[in-house]
């Protein structure tokens, strides 16, 4: 590991550059790894990690279920959109966002005008393992946890496509797939290493 972080230096920084000030948003389903990579990804570039869920809970004083449970999921949405419009306005950084967060059609354009997205693509049964490891997640309250999962796989993944680069996050070491994001990254902004 210390070997890539020191070759890595030079090649985070022309990266950085390249970036210009655009902050590097993660989507996809829960599960998809969007806050473990994401945090090991702004380690690795040295620029800080944000996760719109968190920053929408401070916002509202409140768990994302309760604002749900109290307000709606309108009101959650509405939320998120302005949240997350705020955070692309502070320059690089790795923004996780919701899984629902990218179906919202004006936050893909602020994305796409501001920012460059990453889909987090992983499969039915590396999701599943991961949600399972985490008792807070509103899908395992649900009587058919894997028929949902499909529902939103089959709903989400043509509209996650629409992200600027796709990265498979399967079952490895988070840093192979930190590994791929940064080399998707350098393709998609003309960098060849």
């Amino acid at each position: 590991m210390a070997n890539s972080e020191n070759s890595g230096g030079a090649r985070e920084q022309k990266l950085l550059s390249a970036l210009d000030g655009r902050p590097i948003v993660l989507v996809g389903l829960m599960g998809a790894g969007k806050t473990t990579i994401g945090r090991r990804l702004a380690g690795r570039l040295s620029i800080p990690f944000r996760d719109a869920d968190h920053e929408i809970e401070a916002a509202a004083n409140m768990t994302i279920a309760e604002i749900f449970e109290q307000h709606g999921e309108a009101h959650f949405r509405d939320g998120e959109k302005r949240v997350i419009a705020r955070l692309m306005d502070e320059g690089t950084q790795v923004l996780a966002t919701g899984g629902g967060a990218w179906m919202n059609d004006e936050t893909r354009e602020l994305v796409a005008e501001r920012g460059i997205s990453i889909w987090l693509k992983a499969e039915f049964d590396v999701l599943m393992a991961r949600v399972r490891r985490r008792s807070h997640r509103p899908l395992l309250k649900d009587p058919d946890p894997e028929g949902v999962m499909r529902r939103l796989i089959d709903s989400r993944y043509p509209v996650y496509a629409l992200a600027d680069i796709t990265v498979m996050s399967k079952a490895a070491p988070h840093e192979v797939i930190v590994d791929s994001v940064i080399e998707g990254l350098e393709e998609q902004l003309g960098l060849h290493v």
